[in-house]
Parts: structure tokens; C-alpha cells; sequence
């Protein structure tokens, strides 16, 4: 690892919104708006902080309205490559389908397109280059689903439950990730595939290859049932 500064955000914008719909029959769910502006500018203003110097955004379902949303290919200066996929590839299928887009020895963070969330992202970088981990997990002791455990040091040692280890603590993945280049060489091109079960793979192999930082500062909202989505449009969040 080099330069601990990360100019690189992939921003998940492919998924279907099937939640959301029928909001979401002609519009992607991260294109929907939110205080008159779409969704996915509250990822973008919150990544431009930590000094993010290119977004990528992967699409899917309706792409052409990416274009349409952002005419100039970026957001307030910032330039913003779209990646296409056909063929929906999932979390980690979509990361390994960037790879050609990712500078040896970079490291990118990755967000969820349809969060809204103003937690304080300094404590995850600066707790992934103390773990000196692969992938490190931004994580909230509270929330919905409680589903990733946490070790003593900090490492995330279940995921789903499936490796039946509790750890110390049992928490919500808050969908924002940081995610060394070399972690990219574990997934199959063209596979359709989420990142848990390459991070269950990889904990599998080494214990303390996955990080997990608890950040509980902040607001943190998953845009995911029609009733949050009008709760949030309510809410007058700007």
C-alpha cells in the first residue's frame, strides 16, 4: 500500500429497485430525488469530502438516465466513468467488472448508490491502513440487520452467520467499503456474484484479512421500502 489517499469511489448504481416500485419501473432507484436532487449526489457530496477525485458508477436497469442525469460525465467537476453491464453482475461481480479501471497498488472505496448517510469516513480509512487489511467494512452497532461479527481486534470474523463464529460483537454493514486492488485477482470475470461470499472465503483462509470499523456517528439511511423513501423526502435532508 502507498499513498493512503483514495481518488477512486465505485458507486453502486445497477440495481434493479424492485423494492421501490413502482417508483422504480423507469428510473433507477439511485436516480430518484431527494430533496430535489437524485439520491446518488448524496454519495458523490459525501466521497468529494474525504478528497475522491473520480466516481465510477456501474449500470443496469435504465442506464440511459445516468447520461441524461449527469449530461457532462460529471458531478460538480468531478468526472464520472459509467460501466455497463448487460448482464446484472452483483456487488462483486461488478467490482471485478472495473478492474481495467483501477491502477495497480490503487485502492477504491466502494459505496452503495442508494444510502444516505453523513457518518464520518476518516476513521475507516485510517482503521484500514492500521488493520492493513484487503477489504475493510464501515459498520453501526445498530440497525436492521445485525449480521456481521466482529473480533477483539477489530476483524470481521462472520458474515451471514455462515462461518457460526459470533466474535465480540454482531453488527449492521452500513454498505460503504474500502477494497485493495490485490482483492480483485479472488473473482471470476463475468461471474454473477455478491462480495460476501469472497470475504467469507477469504476469512476462511486468514482471520484477520477483513476489517470491520464501527462508526456510529452520524445519520445513516438505506432508501429501501417506498414508505423510508417518502419518510426521507419529508425529512428535509438537503
Amino acid at each position: 500500500m502507498s499513498s493512503k489517499q483514495i481518488n477512486t469511489a465505485f458507486i453502486l448504481g445497477a440495481g434493479l429497485g424492485t423494492r421501490l416500485r413502482p417508483l422504480t419501473e423507469n428510473i433507477p432507484k439511485p436516480l430518484l430525488p431527494i430533496g430535489g436532487r437524485p439520491i446518488i449526489t448524496y454519495a458523490m457530496e459525501h466521497l468529494r469530502a474525504i478528497g475522491v477525485r473520480r466516481f465510477i458508477v456501474n449500470t443496469h436497469h435504465c442506464a440511459e438516465k445516468y447520461a441524461k442525469a449527469f449530461p457532462d460525465g460529471n458531478w460538480q467537476g468531478i468526472p464520472i466513468t459509467f460501466r455497463h453491464e448487460p448482464v446484472l453482475l452483483d456487488t462483486a461481480g461488478g467490482i471485478k467488472n472495473i478492474e481495467d479501471l483501477i491502477a495497480d497498488e490503487e485502492r477504491i472505496i466502494v459505496y452503495n448508490g442508494d444510502i444516505i448517510t453523513n457518518l464520518p469516513l476518516a476513521p475507516l480509512i485510517a482503521g484500514h491502513f492500521k488493520l492493513k487489511t484487503s477489504v475493510t467494512l464501515a459498520l453501526r452497532s445498530s440497525g436492521p440487520l445485525l449480521n456481521v461479527n466482529i473480533d477483539q481486534d477489530g476483524f470481521v470474523c462472520d458474515m451471514r452467520h455462515t462461518l457460526k463464529n459470533p466474535g465480540m460483537r454482531s453488527c449492521l454493514f452500513a454498505g460503504i467499503y474500502i477494497v485493495e486492488k490485490d482483492f480483485l485477482n479472488r473473482l471470476e470475470a463475468g461471474r454473477v456474484e455478491s462480495i460476501v461470499p469472497p470475504l467469507i472465503e477469504m476469512i476462511k483462509e486468514n482471520p484477520r484479512s477483513v476489517g470491520g470499523i464501527v462508526i456510529d456517528e452520524g445519520y445513516w439511511y438505506d432508501v429501501g421500502t417506498i414508505e423510508e423513501y417518502e419518510m426521507l423526502r419529508n425529512a428535509g435532508i438537503s
